[in-house]
């Protein structure tokens, strides 16, 4: 018997209207399935082959800000989809805590408006142990940004450990 991925996950939410629209209108989640009695909204990055990925229900009892999960990392197919969320993420004026290099991803951490942490990441293909995060602009272009992430992993920092 073995697990063989996360098959969802929600959060309890105060408002779920303005929730439902960050995750639908600026993640591009598809909502799948909702009972407004319940005040429940399932939500998919992939609704042909997953009923829902995400939910978010009515019931939220702890304070904003308050921390209730470490982070939803939301995984993109391409730079250019990291690039348009920087994009879209200045525009929608969101809070990004950092953009960043992993070694072996790419990614941006950001807060929805009830100040849960996210993360949209592209996974690259390299085995650099973790954790290992500096700081990228990914206003840069393709080429800067790969240049910059290997400047980064070969600056002989001791953060940066290959994986053995």
């Amino acid at each position: 018997m073995a697990i063989t991925g996360l098959g969802h996950t929600g959060l309890w939410v105060y408002d779920l209207e303005k929730m439902r629209d960050f995750y639908e209108r600026v993640m591009g989640l598809t909502v799948t399935d909702e009972d407004a009695d319940l005040g429940i909204v399932f939500l998919s990055a992939r609704p042909a082959e997953e009923h829902h990925e995400f939910v978010l229900q009515r019931g939220r009892t702890s304070a904003i800000g308050d921390k209730q999960q470490h982070q939803i990392s939301w995984r993109v197919a391409s730079l250019e989809d990291i690039r348009a969320f920087h994009r879209l993420f200045q525009q929608e004026n969101i809070s990004v805590q950092q953009e960043v290099t992993h070694g072996n991803a790419f990614g941006i951490y950001f807060f929805d408006p009830e100040g849960n942490r996210n993360e949209v990441y592209l996974r690259i293909e390299k085995d650099v142990r973790q954790p290992f995060r500096k700081s990228i602009d990914f206003g840069q272009e393709p080429e800067q940004i790969y240049a910059e992430a290997e400047r980064l992993l070969a600056d002989g920092d001791t953060a940066y450990q290959p994986v053995q």
